[in-house]
């Protein structure tokens, strides 16, 4: 998986669905020769290697430093060694950093990193069927390519045998990856197909084009993911020499968080990786600079899309130099919601819909990249004069202390909250890894408290110039003013003397088995009928995670009131009788802390991250949020502009118009229904008819707390935080009560649709039928682990080993089972997203692993790897208190315990292999089963297999 810098705006249900299967590859040059010996001969052949070892033992590793609770070792090969111990997390995450990203690859060899990615999912010679054991263990895991560094990790239960295996097989595909010439025949299409789906996105793709214009000779111009031509005619010898010469020890950086004990698994890195010698190749550092820009550049896109964009690049120094985090700070003064300066000159002014700004954390200078979404109805000419000239007068801006340290707050909250967090530290310390040195994260820190006003001031008057950026035009100047982007300075010095700061409070160690959170779990109801989950228990850095949850209205007073219910929570945060927008934002920034707050229908929901000493303070702003909202008509006008862009941009979008389809195809609720699917252009009707006026009254008809329910999991006073939820919610009444809205079982007519996407590379393929089913049913546990067989679990599932590993015709596939936990309602669905020339090909294979599944069913080995596997996953997550609370936080609801887990997860351990293919021979019938798909299947094929379309080629990302 490319680590992409946008998060797409649609389809969450999809993209969770996606996650965890981007990777993958693999051809056996390394075969343990051993394999064909007799048990006596591989015996004494391991006789004959301890001898050696004894006269030549492995060094013992050599601690190099430690800050703040990561401590680095060295081992005798090379290898760099970080250690995160945290007590309080019940899982632990091995992360390996690979020195070696796009900037390493050479003429004809774009993608490349990204393409052996792939690969080395592909198995090694211990490890043959990597998927499998990634789903057998239960793992969270990924692979990641990007400009400086390749990543791999896993998250996992800690357990010692887990955590074995792990580093074994970090440690064996380091060298002996099989990197097969047909792996990668059938690989090519795999990642055509996820470079094909970055297409779908105009402003994915433009952003693109004017990085790429921007840099003449660096490789930080080039797409991560490559040009189609090299993926597609790498040579599997150029491949190979590229693994063997940049996966080896002495180019890595490996990481161990979470529950480990440091003595105990260091001498386990070192008996699995200390073995592999140090390679005798030397490794030469890149070399391009890419030179002074002399005027500016411009580049213009046209293609098939339904909003316009601008990007606005400026080159800038790379992440060690010191001026860069004032020029992120500077960003953030900039772009920042509803502060920035761009923001106001674009956004409130409706010139533009939407704005953004990002950089990178690179080691050879990088860039700003500044965009704008556009309606088309708008005037682009206008949105791109006003940002050019609000860029050109940033050099002379008049920058005042709360602007600097709002950004600041902004910066320093979002790294103190992944601190806390050993699993989300130890793989973001990666960026930093590939940048020259993982203290370069709290050099960082330490750097942006440092800030001032003038060092805004200079680099703003240094790097934002006309001749240092990329747009739309080339505009020659008689006498240019060029930037000449300063070097990176030596990052050994820079870090050589850092010590950092003291270690932040370490949590307990905490078992997550059902009978253990039941038994630590305080539950009540105030009088009002709100009622609560608190779980106290010592967090790592102090951390506490809560969820509240409105549960209002009934079927009959929701009627005609989606769109009103949605606005009317997407409105609370934008402003209180007590607070303005700006002034909640900077105060949970001061307070470090993350409130969400969202919902729609008969629900409304806030997830709110925070630390035992501010949760007091936090929930007093939540309880001002939810209580206090004033719905301001400029605040209105900008939520609809920015709702009107990101519905605008799905019109011509295959997943989108798919995942829309299928929606309304699976449940045909009347219009006036709350649980009705508006189309596309239904939405935009309704958005654009919303009144403020419709939103203040449907909050004073129906928001109240008498049927709330609260969670809290982590750092927290038990008795203060009771207290707190009585007085400010408990005497909140709901003016109209709540009634449950029953889910509905629909017996659909089977139906196909083919959605056509003209100008799209990419396609998607749903397909599902309703199932009359409940959680609690005998059969439901035969269904979820015959789903978790069929396409759930990792890339070992059998439509994944089907149309993925053995046939490359889907960069992701999987498919979903659910069951209502009140009503017997439940659905069963598949997805694929693939090229659209590959249709038929699709369903041909998706329509035979069904029937062979209905036909002849599982295997009893699958069904003990699947139990294995599904039951690790249940434990890792409620490990995550994030979670555990949203899990208590619903079980409130449903008046459920942990005890339903338990005998759930009994119930799936007794289950047998006839249970399973009964239950799915059941409930899943093939000819029962909708299919929605959208793409360009017009598109015609040319004689090399590869769809031939006019209008502008280009790479994408994703």
């Amino acid at each position: 998986m490319l680590n992409y810098f946008r998060t797409l705006n649609f389809k969450q249900l999809i993209l969770v669905m996606l996650v965890g299967i981007f990777l993958v590859g693999g051809d056996a040059f390394a075969q343990n020769k051993s394999d064909n010996q007799s048990g006596k001969q591989k015996k004494k052949k391991k006789n004959k290697k301890t001898l050696a070892e004894e006269k030549a033992p492995i060094p013992d590793p050599i601690k190099v430093t430690s800050v703040e609770g990561i401590t680095e070792y060295l081992l005798g090969n090379g290898l760099r060694v970080l250690m995160f111990p945290d007590q309080s997390k019940q899982t632990a995450t091995v992360n390996i950093t690979y020195l070696v990203g796009s900037r390493h690859e050479g003429y004809g060899e774009t993608g490349m990193a990204h393409l052996l990615e792939h690969m080395v999912f592909k198995g090694s010679t211990k490890h043959t069927n990597i998927p499998q054991e990634l789903t057998d263990h239960g793992a969270r895991p990924n692979g990641t390519t990007w400009l400086d560094r390749t990543n791999y990790f896993e998250t996992f239960s800690a357990t010692e045998e887990n955590l074995k295996w792990a580093l074994d097989l970090e440690s064996d595909r380091m060298v002996n990856s099989f990197i097969k010439k047909e792996d990668l025949e059938k690989e090519f299409s795999v990642v055509r197909n996820e470079f094909e789906s970055g297409e779908n996105d105009p402003e994915s793709v433009l952003s693109e084009r004017v990085i790429a214009t921007a840099y003449l000779w660096h490789n930080y111009g080039n797409s991560t993911i490559g040009s189609r031509e090299d993926i597609e005619r790498v040579p599997i010898e150029n491949l190979q020499a590229f693994y063997k010469k940049y996966y080896q020890p002495d180019n890595a950086v490996l990481l161990v968080a979470g529950k480990i004990d440091e003595e105990k698994t260091l001498k386990m890195i070192n008996e699995y990786f200390g073995v592999i010698p140090r390679p005798t190749r030397q490794l030469q550092p890149t070399y391009t600079v890419e030179p002074v820009q002399d005027g500016e550049r411009s580049v213009t896109l046209r293609r098939v899309g339904d909003v316009q964009a601008i990007g606005v690049a400026y080159h800038i120094c790379s992440n060690s130099h010191p001026d860069y985090p004032a020029l992120d700070v500077l960003q953030g003064i900039l772009s920042n919601e509803p502060s920035g300066t761009i923001y106001k000159a674009l956004v409130e002014t409706k010139k533009a819909s939407s704005q953004y700004a990002y950089s990178f954390t690179n080691k050879d200078p990088t860039f700003f990249y500044f965009g704008l979404s556009v309606l088309k109805e708008k005037d682009l000419e206008d949105a791109k004069k006003t940002l050019l000239s609000t860029l050109d007068g940033v050099g002379t801006m008049d920058f005042t202390k709360e602007d600097v340290e709002r950004a600041k707050n902004q910066i320093i909250k979002g790294f103190e909250l992944s601190i806390r967090n050993s699993e989300r530290t130890g793989l973001q310390m990666s960026e930093y890894i590939g940048a020259g040195d993982w203290r370069l994260a709290f050099i960082y820190r330490d750097a942006i408290e440092k800030i001032t006003v003038d060092d805004i001031k200079r680099v703003a008057k240094y790097y934002f110039k006309p001749s240092n950026r990329t747009i739309g035009l080339f505009i020659p100047e008689e006498n240019p003013d060029r930037v000449k982007v300063p070097e990176s300075p030596n990052v050994d010095a820079l870090v050589k003397n850092y010590k950092g700061r003291a270690v932040v409070a370490q949590g307990e160690a905490f078992d997550p088995s059902p009978a253990n959170i039941e038994s630590r779990t305080k539950r009540g109801q105030e009088n009002s009928g709100i009622e609560y989950a608190l779980l106290p228990k010592l967090t790592r850095g102090n951390t506490v995670r809560a969820n509240i949850t409105l549960r209002i209205g009934d079927e009959q007073s929701l009627q005609n009131k989606l769109t009103i219910s949605q606005f009317t929570a997407a409105m609370l945060n934008k402003g209180t009788k007590n607070m303005s927008r700006q002034q909640l934002k900077d105060t949970l920034d001061k307070l470090k802390a993350q409130v969400n707050v969202g919902g729609g229908g008969n629900s409304v929901s806030a997830s709110i991250e925070s630390t035992k000493e501010n949760l007091p303070k936090v929930l007093a702003i939540v309880t001002d949020i939810l209580k206090n909202p004033v719905f301001d008509a400029n605040e209105f006008d900008k939520l609809k502009q920015e709702n009107l862009a990101q519905i605008e941009s799905q019109k011509s979008d295959p997943q989108a118009l798919a995942f829309t389809a299928f929606q309304r195809t699976m449940n045909p609720f009347p219009k006036s229904d709350v649980r009705y699917i508006p189309t596309i252009d239904e939405q935009i009707e309704n958005v654009k008819n919303l009144k403020v006026e419709e939103l203040k009254k449907f909050y004073t008809d129906f928001y109240g707390a008498s049927a709330a329910t609260v969670s809290v999991v982590g750092d927290f006073d038990e008795a203060s935080i009771r207290k707190i939820i009585s007085t400010n919610f408990g005497s909140w009444k709901s003016p109209i009560p709540f009634k449950r809205i029953q889910a509905v079982f629909q017996d659909i007519t089977p139906t196909a649709n083919a959605i056509k996407t003209p100008d799209k590379a990419n396609a998607l393929f749903l397909a599902g039928q309703n199932l009359q089913i409940q959680d609690t049913d005998a059969d439901y546990a035969g269904l979820v682990l015959g789903n978790y067989m069929l396409g759930g679990g990792f890339l070992s599932s059998r439509l994944a080993v089907r149309i993925r590993q053995k046939e490359g015709i889907s960069y992701g596939v999987g498919s979903n089972i659910s069951g209502s936990p009140m009503d017997k309602s439940g659905s069963f669905m598949t997805y694929a997203i693939y090229a659209p020339e590959n249709a038929e090909k699709l369903e041909k294979a998706f329509y035979e692993e069904i029937t062979k599944v209905v036909t002849e069913g599982f295997t009893a080995d699958e069904l003990k790897a699947a139990k294995s596997g599904w039951l690790q996953s249940r434990s890792v997550s409620r490990s995550q208190d994030n979670e555990l609370s949203n899990k208590l936080n619903n079980y409130l609801y449903l008046d459920r315990t942990l005890q339903f887990d338990a005998d759930f997860e009994k119930q799936v351990e007794a289950i047998t292999v006839e249970q399973v293919n009964a239950a799915m021979k059941k409930f899943i019938d093939p000819k029962k089963i909708s299919i929605i798909k959208a793409g360009d299947f017009d598109k015609k094929v040319s004689g090399n297999g590869t769809p031939s379309v006019g209008g502008v080629s280009g790479s994408g990302k994703n």
